[in-house]
């Protein structure tokens, strides 16, 4: 049997076909406009708030950084003033008691200008937010301190700053110079507190990072 001669039932089926399967496609319900306007609506507010919340991260970091760079603007000047102030008090600590017990006019008056120049200098970097670090009979702090050496004492707590070679200095949170110290061993080991953060479990212990060779 040719094409041109086949029975028309036996095409039918095949023939619909295609309007049985575009069937579930006409029974798709439309897009609610409602629904797709408040998505957008959603989408549109949560982008909003990210941006503003950006802007004000933005903003309260320029203003830290605006702060700190009037704060610590000074580093610089004030660790030369600190050697300035470190010469002062070596040419105070070259005059024994005796000389100055024996001075005449002429050295005492020019004593007392050296001791009132480096009282003014230490307050005047007081004034500028720069802090005195003298740790004499505290707990050794390496974020402050440097130990140059141990001294064996049994009648101290282990980790004590016993001496101080030269004072430290900070501006602000920042160090400008460590204080140089002379740390105590061989004593009673510190009492550590009841909670104890996460730093101090962390920090090292009394004596680590001591230069030895001192």
């Amino acid at each position: 049997m040719t094409d041109e001669t086949r029975n028309p039932e036996d095409v039918a089926p095949d023939a619909e076909k295609p309007a049985a399967e575009a069937a579930p496609q006409a029974d798709a319900p439309a897009e609610d406009p409602i629904a797709a306007l408040e998505a957008e609506n959603a989408k549109m507010k949560d982008q909003l708030l990210r941006t503003l919340a950006e802007m004000e991260n933005l903003r309260r970091r320029t203003e830290k950084e605006v702060r700190e760079a009037g704060q610590y603007s000074i580093s610089g000047f004030a660790r030369d003033m600190l050697n300035v102030g470190d010469n002062l008090r070596r040419a105070l600590e070259t005059v024994t008691e005796e000389a100055r017990a024996g001075a005449d006019a002429t050295l005492t008056g020019l004593l007392e200008g050296v001791e009132m120049t480096e009282r003014d200098m230490l307050k005047l970097l007081e004034k500028n937010g720069i802090a005195r670090i003298d740790p004499a009979g505290e707990r050794f702090d390496p974020n402050l301190h440097q130990a140059m050496f141990e001294v064996p004492d049994p009648t101290v707590t282990a980790g004590t700053v016993v001496q101080v070679m030269q004072a430290g200095y900070k501006i602000g949170d920042r160090v400008l110079r460590p204080a140089l110290v002379g740390v105590a061993k061989g004593g009673p080991k510190p009492a550590k507190p009841e909670a104890a953060s996460e730093a101090d479990a962390e920090a090292p212990a009394p004596g680590e990072g001591i230069d030895k060779t001192v």
